[in-house]
């Protein structure tokens, strides 16, 4: 009739608006966070305004038949969309972009799953009427761009709807995307830009869905900074919103490994060396974070307030100790009155963890009884651990002994939480085993038998090194070398639990002094310095071939430095673990053979400008290289070197050799001297304290990083 000439053409525009907008919204249901909804039978249009459930019978022949039609190659998907477009009215568009979803969604379940969620900025003339955000897990991305509200973009003038002119419309996407992506849509390619065009990808059809993926390589990067030296308002870094940020900075610069060290807990009896700590499996809980504890709702602001502590440059483990305290008891008061749920959770976690957390909250509320004095001089009946009087005292300390367990549940469960948002992000967890373990610790007073202990838990062999260029006494470190043979009658138990436990904090671990695996320097009890010590034979290709089996694989670096010998370089090779270069070491009066000469590594190793134990770069070059180092540095780098730029000279050369790693200290990144130096080996005043200032790191930072991995392929 009339009506219907005169109504037909506004039927067909508002139609028209309606397919994109029901296109749009399949989009943002199959990619946005969650789970999409998807009700089979409704893959195209339903316009019978029933409920999903009791809807009208589906014609299952004809979706077959058009879901062949997708994937038959001989078709050109650009003549596949122009045809979609004039079939639009049918649903068959929608049942495309519902297929191509889903086969997205297939090949990238993870990153749908538990990728991050990052809008994009759109600008230009009608930036309004465009949505852009990116999901990110590891080292896939995948970039939406949609069009909003009456935004259509059609197929021919012939479609006489208002169609929106795109112009200068465009959209942001981070410098740290991968060079090409794949529009999912059109199978088109293309290169990444600072900004891509709204009107090069909304040819063809009204949305564009850009996946780029990283290409696979050997060689990665990383940055070394320990979580204390994060900024925080409670006197030392925490695993906080600082935590999560910094590991925003390291994908954000390109780098796959966050290099840490021991994170098990120090005191002030070994000056807060994290190679000191009173238990090789627990966590360090000053590291807990009060912010995330606000966030689960233990404290309040007002709690955070009243314990602040003024931001310095340096760690202040004497006043974060008193005011974590004091915080952490008040959320324990609060994590009582929570759902039986998280109890529930809490109970499991001291379960699955008893075979060492038992003893480590005896321990530790052991220690307190007897005013923190070591172990070994405790009275008899708890240092030779009578179990009548342990249980007593288990029974008559049992709130105070879940107390310590609620502690490492709950740095557990912070820990996990930063580890799976780092993984998000294609940041691993990289972390130091130290090889000995404290006279005074949960270790040693729980497996007397494993150490070279005598029946009154008296040290016989001392752990240390032989004397050398550096030290003519050697160094005799105190600590008790482990009864390797009973070690071995036990299928080396406690060893295969510790580097589990220890695995479930990192992804890969650095072995400290590996040496000691092939030999160890043992030295007599009583002796005054490590001269009178002697070469004794460590557990070798045995235990790594058990560990290979427990652990499914051999996740480790070897820390080959020093003075090493053939059978230890064997042993590392054996069992393809990479090994450890220093550049600090390269220069001097051996530099052409030197094996820390980048022209020497082999590509089954890892290159460092320097460690934690060493000075800053530009410490080193301006306190400790002389002056034929100086030259040999400028001679090799084929550059003009000063204490302006030396630490960008090895950085760069580090990211440049063959090594497969490339780990730069954050103070090298920085540019730092002398004065933010981690530990001086064999010192222990003025040692773990550096900190990073809060507003320190700039993108100018970040940019420098991903320019240099991805130069050398490390990216």
């Amino acid at each position: 009739g009339k009506f219907w000439k005169t109504f037909a053409p506004l039927h067909k525009k508002v139609a028209d608006f309606g397919i994109v907008n029901s296109l749009v919204q399949t989009a943002l249901k199959f990619t946005a966070p969650g789970v999409p909804d998807v009700y089979q039978g409704t893959e195209m249009y339903d316009l019978s305004l029933v409920d999903p459930d009791n809807r009208r019978p589906v014609d299952y022949q004809q979706r077959e038949k058009w879901l062949a039609a997708f994937d038959d190659a001989a078709v050109k998907r650009t003549d596949l969309l122009k045809e979609l477009w004039e079939s639009r009215y049918t649903g068959k568009i929608k049942l495309f972009l519902t297929h191509t979803l889903f086969q997205l969604r297939k090949a990238n379940a993870t990153v749908c799953e538990k990728g991050s969620y990052t809008p994009l900025k759109v600008t230009g003339k009608n930036s309004d009427n465009i949505i852009a955000y990116m999901r990110h897990f590891d080292d896939t991305f995948i970039v939406m761009i949609l069009p909003l509200h009456l935004a259509s973009m059609t197929q021919g003038k012939e479609d006489k709807i208002t169609r929106l002119s795109w112009a200068d419309t465009q959209v942001e996407l981070p410098a740290y995307l991968p060079e090409k992506y794949l529009n999912v849509v059109d199978e088109v390619e293309g290169k990444r830009a600072k900004t891509i065009k709204v009107s090069t990808l909304l040819n063809d059809f009204p949305l564009a869905v850009l996946k780029f993926q990283k290409p696979e390589t050997p060689r990665s990067a990383g940055i070394l900074m320990h979580i204390t030296s994060l900024p925080s308002d409670f006197g030392i870094g925490d695993i906080g919103p600082k935590a999560y940020r910094f590991a925003d900075f390291l994908m954000e610069s390109g780098q796959q490994y966050w290099q840490l060290l021991p994170l098990n807990p120090t005191e002030q009896e070994n000056a807060h060396s994290p190679y000191s700590a009173y238990s090789s499996m627990a966590g360090n809980t000053l590291l807990i974070s009060p912010e995330l504890l606000a966030e689960a709702g233990l404290l309040d602001s007002t709690d955070l307030k009243e314990q602040k502590i003024s931001s310095l440059s340096k760690v202040d483990f004497a006043a974060a100790t008193e005011m974590k305290a004091t915080l952490l008891k008040q959320a324990y008061a609060k994590f009582q009155q929570q759902a039986a749920a998280t109890h529930e959770a809490f109970k499991k976690f001291c379960q699955d963890q008893a075979f060492w957390l038992d003893d480590f909250a005896l321990y530790v509320n052991l220690k307190a009884a007897n005013q923190q004095q070591p172990w070994y001089q405790w009275p008899d009946k708890f240092k030779l651990r009578d179990k009548p009087s342990l249980e007593k005292f288990r029974k008559d300390n049992e709130e105070n002994i879940r107390y310590s367990q609620w502690l490492q549940y709950t740095f557990t469960q912070q820990w996990q939480s930063l580890k799976a948002y780092c993984h998000v992000l294609g940041v691993k967890m990289y972390g130091d085993l130290p090889f000995y373990v404290s006279y005074d610790s949960v270790d040693v007073w729980a497996n007397t038998d494993l150490f070279d202990l005598d029946k009154e838990g008296t040290m016989l062999g001392i752990a240390g090194v032989p004397p050398d260029y550096f030290n003519e006494d050697g160094q005799l470190w105190g600590m008790p070398v482990f009864r390797w043979e009973v070690h071995k009658a036990e299928q080396y138990q406690w060893w295969m639990q510790r580097l589990k436990k220890n695995m479930e904090f990192f992804d890969i671990l650095r072995l400290d002094h590996f040496r000691a695996f092939a030999d160890f320097w043992k030295v007599p009890a009583g002796e005054k310095t490590a001269k009178k010590g002697s070469w004794e034979d460590g557990p070798g290709a045995a235990f790594f071939e058990l560990a290979k089996k427990k652990l499914n694989g051999l996740p480790f670096i070897a820390e080959d430095l020093g003075d090493i010998d053939e059978k230890v370089y064997q042993l590392r090779d054996d069992f393809d673990l990479p090994g450890m270069n220093v550049l600090q070491f390269a220069f001097g009066d051996d530099t052409p053979s030197s094996i820390y000469m980048p022209h020497n590594y082999i590509p089954n190793s890892l290159v460092y400008t320097g460690t934690h134990d060493n000075n800053t770069t530009l410490g080193w070059y301006r306190q400790d290289a002389d002056k034929l180092a100086q030259e040999a540095v400028q001679s090799y780098s084929a550059k003009k070197v000063n204490a302006e730029n030396i630490h960008k000279v090895l950085s760069e050369m580090a990211m440049a050799s063959v090594a497969k790693m490339a780990i730069i200290p954050l103070q090298d990144v920085l540019g730092l001297d002398e004065s933010a130096r981690m530990n001086m080996p064999a010192t222990i005043k003025e040692n773990w304290f550096w900190r990073l200032e809060d507003e320190a790191l700039s993108e100018n930072h970040s940019r420098q990083l991903l320019d240099w991995v991805k130069k050398y392929n490390r990216y």
